[in-house]
């Protein structure tokens, strides 16, 4: 079987590979992450008009094409820079709910402007007491007439902050936890009604926590059929799921990288610390761990592709153990920096601080390990 890329996927590949290297070195991002924003409008339009924010949608959407193969490449890239531009929340996490769940005329309102960079977005499935249910669901939506009343509270939503529109998961019926009963509703980030408590998290990303009282939306912001969201909000977190594993190949690889060229110049008794035996046996198990993370990742990939995107238990054997590597290789990256391994000057930090956050984002290690047990 032929694991290579395409030519279309290997330009997509060099092309961010050039963008990083020439236009998003570490001082930049955080002077990015220290700006007002918490990310680059003038590289979201690059983005847009390189049509890489097109990658994730279906060429009938007027996408590149939408295959998980195209999105693992992406992310792979940008997890190489740290890149803190909100490409996971507004294009995979809202953009697929769009592409899944969304009519004709919401896809031309909304997902087209989305893919021209002109329009962000923000998922908001997550409660304070969900955890990694997505069915827990106590947010309410209630249907009066040709309304919907929405009340509730949704926690660390990525983008929520810059956000010109949310998709908000809501209970229409049903009891909390019940899988029947949650709708997908597009809300005005500005509506009467809403305020939210923005905040910046450890890994240099913005969220925010949302609350709604009484916020009042025509039923035909409904996306898709009422009560019937689950399994479209499943499929769109195991997308957003496979893509931080990318991320974390992508951002395990550099830190390999970091860490081996860091002991070819530290000396340690006079002599490099390359040159000691036991390190050089670190280095290759981390070596073992992203070679091993990466063959898994493109499995899921490959799987998520056959399966038309629907393929749970290859995306929690690969959440689970690309996990487990990226605990691995982030930690032994900072134990071999030592001290200056933490601070904030210095990149291999920040990557194990991104690393540290996708052990947990969209399912921890411990919650994959055992849906696929239970598979």
């Amino acid at each position: 079987m032929d694991f290579s890329y395409s030519e279309e996927q290997q330009m997509l590949r060099d092309s961010i590979g050039k963008f990083i290297s020439q236009d998003y070195d570490f001082d930049s991002r955080r002077a990015i992450v220290d700006s007002d924003t918490g990310y680059s409008m003038e590289h979201w339009k690059t983005f847009a008009e390189l049509g890489w924010l097109t990658v994730p949608f279906k060429e009938t959407d007027g996408g590149f094409g939408g295959s998980a193969v195209d999105l693992m490449v992406v992310m792979e890239e940008f997890g190489k820079g740290l890149l803190v531009e909100p490409f996971l929340a507004n294009t995979v996490l809202a953009g697929t709910g769009l592409s899944e769940a969304a009519n004709e005329q919401q896809k031309q309102t909304l997902l087209q402007p989305l893919m021209e960079g002109n329009l962000q977005l923000a998922f908001a499935f997550a409660e304070p007491q969900s955890r990694y249910q997505l069915a827990d669901v106590q947010c309410s939506g209630q249907i009066e007439d040709n309304q919907i009343v929405i009340n509730g509270h949704k926690a660390v939503v990525l983008n929520g902050e810059a956000a010109d529109k949310l998709l908000v998961s809501v209970r229409t019926s049903g009891q909390t936890t019940e899988r029947h009963g949650i709708s997908l509703i597009v809300v005005d980030a500005d509506s009467a009604g809403i305020s939210h408590r923005a905040y910046t998290n450890v890994d240099g990303h913005r969220a925010a926590d949302i609350w709604f009282d009484q916020v009042t939306v025509p039923v035909s912001n409904l996306l898709g059929e009422a009560d019937k969201a689950i399994e479209i909000i499943e499929m769109v977190i195991d997308r957003a799921a496979l893509a931080v594993c990318a991320e974390a190949v992508g951002a395990m690889q550099i830190s390999l990288e970091r860490t081996v060229e860091y002991t070819k110049i530290r000396k340690q008794f006079g002599v490099t610390l390359a040159s000691f035996q036991a390190l050089q046996h670190r280095m290759a198990r981390m070596f073992m761990e992203v070679e091993q993370a990466r063959s898994i990742l493109l499995m899921a990939a490959m799987e998520m592709d056959r399966l038309d995107g629907r393929a749970p238990r290859a995306l929690s054997a690969a959440k689970s153990r690309i996990g487990k590597a990226a605990r691995k290789v982030g930690q032994e990256s900072i134990q071999i920096h030592g001290g200056v391994g933490v601070t904030d000057e210095l990149d291999v930090g920040h990557y194990f601080k991104r690393l540290t956050t996708i052990q947990y984002q969209f399912g921890s290690t411990d919650f994959h390990t055992a849906r696929f047990a239970g598979s």
